[in-house]
């Protein structure tokens, strides 16, 4: 048989590429291409069995063919299973109009822009929200380079610290302090519900014995989703001095729920989460001031118009392609440096006054000396090629090595729990590499926030002993504020048939706080 292979896979090509050639004999190319974008794929007919799709290129239509058993999904542009495509009966995504926004001669008055049918409109209705075009041409394009009202490019001259940062390419280091006088910030963050599943992992990691170059105990950024959360237990992590931010009160699974989320729903579901965090683990010092978007997609200029006006200070959900020199965080108010990566590439066109915590993609090549390119991840548990610690040894070495000696923008480590605990080569070798990393007296564990008070007073190393900022809940003593918390079994009209269990040291509410009602007091229909 091993002999006849090769014959059979050539004669199996040969009847494919027939079968391709015959579907394309008489299809007007020029036609099909019209005004289509060179990255769309689409059907030619609706017979078969929905596996194959073409798109165009200078040298005529290329097919492609998804492996057997999925089918591809002309909306989301992707092979999925079959039995969850359902527009095998399209042959195209819908055409949406778009505004005629370049055009050799003006068409409208100043101030006004052109819809696609040529009616002149004013120019600050064109991407609101809302489509004003009777052919509802001004919503359709909208991204960070097209949308008519987006922030301006950086101009170093209008934006300065302690309030502003942008630079050209993003790389730029605050202050202009020369590499080797920059500390090298490290921040570890996680996702998710605080529960008995990771806190002995936390307490492992955050051991107290641990210390930056300061003094100060290492520290940990904690993005705190709602559901199976014991905020007892995040009301120890902030006494510790731990960063506290959101994660999102439901996290719904249904990620076009995040992208095309209104003004409103980001409202109730970060603002909401941050009501419950702060009444049920007792934080009142207003330190709440980060979120992240779950399955980080963004949800373009209403989630950053919400975070401007509930005094949100940084998102933490934007990733930045694997370069060559990674990037440093910036403020929104003038254009994102860095090409929009990720889910659904919903970024924030507008100006907002919001600090961006950009995410740049880790490095997973196992020999980067000699491997080929691959693209890069952005939570460490997406280097679906790790399975071993001594990989992950070398990752987590490897890309400080590519953030320390180039411009020493701070390097994220981010995680979801269950993949540092579904091995205990992983745990170890992340306590190892801490540990490895404080023997250095340039490299600091840290929080968001403080990377954003650093950034805001930039600051050599010989002067970061004394650095204020970062002496605040430098080393914390004592006992958690209570050694057993209230396991308040509640339910909750909005989760109908669950009892789901609150465990906190302060009173338990009369219902399970949820999206309509965040304090548990109970709401009216």
């Amino acid at each position: 048989m091993a002999r006849w292979w090769p014959i059979l896979s050539v004669l199996l090509l040969c009847c494919a590429a027939a079968q391709s050639q015959d579907k394309l004999e008489g299809v007007d190319v020029e036609e099909v291409c019209a005004d289509r974008p060179a990255d769309e794929y689409f059907r030619l007919d609706t017979e078969g069995d929905c596996r194959e799709v073409y798109r165009c290129t200078k040298s005529g239509l290329k097919e492609i063919q998804c492996p057997s058993g999925l089918a591809f999904d002309v909306l989301k542009q992707t092979c999925d299973w079959k039995a969850k495509v359902t527009n095998c009966d399209e042959k195209e995504k819908p055409r949406k109009a778009k505004p005629n926004l370049k055009t050799d001669e003006p068409i409208c008055p100043d101030g006004k822009l052109s819809c696609g049918d040529g009616e002149c409109l004013d120019k600050e209705l064109f991407c609101n929200g809302k489509p004003d075009c009777k052919d509802e041409s001004d919503e359709n394009a909208c991204s960070v380079d097209e949308d008519p009202n987006r922030a301006p490019e950086c101009d170093p001259t209008q934006c300065a610290l302690p309030d502003c940062f942008c630079s050209a390419d993003g790389t730029r280091i605050p202050g202009g302090i020369e590499p080797q006088q920059v500390p090298q910030m490290i921040t570890i963050t996680f996702n998710g519900a605080v529960n008995v599943d990771n806190i002995d992992l936390y307490e492992d990691i955050f051991n107290g014995q641990r210390q930056n170059p300061n003094g100060c105990s290492i520290k940990g950024t904690f993005f705190v989703s709602h559901k199976y959360t014991n905020y007892s237990a995040v009301q120890d992590l902030h006494r510790r001095g731990h960063e506290i931010s959101v994660f999102s009160l439901t996290h719904k699974d249904d990620p076009n729920y995040w992208s095309g989320g209104s003004y409103d729903d980001w409202l109730a579901e970060m603002a909401g989460s941050r009501l419950i965090v702060e009444r049920f683990a007792n934080i009142t010092d207003g330190s709440i001031i980060g979120m992240r978007a779950p399955y980080l997609r963004v949800g373009g200029n209403k989630q950053f118009e919400m975070m401007a006006d509930q005094f949100f200070v940084y998102d933490a959900s934007i990733t930045a392609s694997l370069g060559r020199v990674p990037i440093w965080p910036y403020t929104l108010y003038f254009r994102m440096p860095h090409k929009c990566n990720g889910n659904a590439h919903n970024c924030p066109s507008r100006s907002h006054p919001v600090w961006e915590m950009v995410m740049n993609e880790l490095d997973r090549r196992d020999d980067p000396t000699f491997d080929e390119s691959l693209p890069g991840c952005h939570m460490v548990d997406s280097c679906s090629n790790v399975a071993s610690g001594e990989q992950f040894a070398r990752l987590l070495r490897h890309n400080f090595n590519r953030h320390y000696n180039s411009n020493r923008a701070p390097l994220g480590l981010h995680f979801h729990a269950s993949w540092l605990k579904s091995k205990k080569e992983y745990r170890d070798e992340l306590i190892k590499f801490i540990e490895e990393m404080l023997g250095r007296n340039d490299v600091f564990f840290v929080t968001n926030l403080q990377v954003i008070q650093w950034m805001q007073n930039p600051t050599e190393l010989n002067s970061l002993r004394d650095f204020q900022e970062w002496k605040e809940k430098c080393d914390v003593k004592g006992q958690p504020y209570c050694s057993l918390p209230n396991a308040c079994p509640l339910t909750t009209r909005e989760l109908p048939g669950e009892t789901l269990r609150l465990f906190t040291c302060m009173e338990c509410p009369n219902n399970y706080p949820w999206i309509l009602d965040p304090t548990g007091d109970g709401f009216s229909v």
